[in-house]
């Protein structure tokens, strides 16, 4: 039996995503690949509950990591900086003055709802 082309209506949608859910050679490899994932994070969580010093250097090596994360987003940051003043010392005066008035509303803006969502 060949299979209609979809329509595009709500139904042949619904039924067509029903019809990929319901996959079970794919809810299959999930749920086992799932297992696996559990199964090797329990053996390293064990690895590193027998092994304090391992489990410390990892810890100390994730620490490092993320603080070597955070000195490239300042170095990056820094360049950008850079790179929009380096851009905005040569445009005429004018359009320089502009630019730095629209720059800090929309930076005034941002600092605000950062503000706001963190209360």
């Amino acid at each position: 039996m060949a299979e209609e082309p979809p329509t595009g209506e709500p139904l042949d949608i619904i039924l067509r995503t029903t019809r990929d859910l319901l996959r079970p050679e794919e809810l299959v490899r999930e749920a086992t690949r799932d297992i696996v994932k559990d199964e090797i994070r329990r053996h390293l969580e064990k690895t590193l509950r027998d092994d304090p010093e391992l489990a410390q250097d990892l810890k100390d090596s994730v620490r490092d990591l993320l603080a070597a994360r955070a000195s490239e987003y300042a170095a990056l940051l820094r360049v950008g900086t850079a790179v929009a003043r380096m851009g905005m010392s040569a445009l005429p005066p004018e359009v320089r003055q502009a630019m730095t008035k629209s720059l800090v509303d929309v930076i005034s803006k941002e600092l605000g709802q950062i503000v706001e969502r963190s209360l």
